[in-house]
């Protein structure tokens, strides 16, 4: 079942951004989710296929419930931290710690009903910080840099083998995702 709160898909780029105007997050490895709440009600489903994922990831969706906004749609990755605080994908595609699975929240899609994926990225982490400051447990905003600091992001996420990092313009109205570079 599709989703009208589908985000754009981070597409693979070839040079590394660099400005004021890029901000850059980095690129876990995990499963990319949709969290969306409706009152009492939470959904967790992957954009790519639309398979529903509530029963998979409780601590998410308890989460979800214990967040005093009752009405929102949140765009993250599912993702198993190791004993090294890395991703671990092979334990969550595993699925024996699926209990143990947090979503990494880069952007909020709508909020008290209204739709914002028309609004700058900038402003949209922001009302996601907003949304997730009393940080329950399960659900995280991912960090990021806004800045000239692309390269030097990159250069620090191959040294930690990292997946990669996405940058995303903060002023463009149109891309709720950005553009994945690899490291590996």
């Amino acid at each position: 079942m599709r989703n009208a709160f589908e985000p754009g898909l981070p597409t693979r780029g070839t040079k590394v951004p660099a400005g004021r105007d890029w901000i850059h997050e980095i690129k876990r490895d995990g499963y990319r989710l949709i969290a969306q709440r409706d009152g009492a009600r939470v959904r967790l489903f992957n954009p790519q296929n639309g398979h529903d994922w509530t029963a998979r990831y409780p601590r998410i969706v308890e989460a979800a419930l214990r967040n005093r906004t009752t009405s929102f749609v949140i765009d993250g990755e599912a993702v198993l931290l190791g004993v090294d605080g890395t991703s671990d994908f092979i334990g969550l595609y595993s699925r024996r710690h699926d209990d143990e699975v947090k979503l990494y929240a880069f952007d909020v899609l709508a909020l008290d009903g209204d739709d914002l994926r028309k609004m700058p990225l900038h402003l949209r982490k922001t009302n996601l910080a907003r949304l997730l400051a009393r940080r329950p447990e399960g659900i995280f905003v991912s960090e990021f840099e806004q800045g000239e600091i692309g390269p030097d992001l990159f250069r620090q996420a191959c040294n930690f083998g990292l997946e990669g990092w996405s940058p995303s313009a903060a002023i463009d109205l149109t891309a709720p995702a950005g553009r994945l570079i690899g490291s590996r």
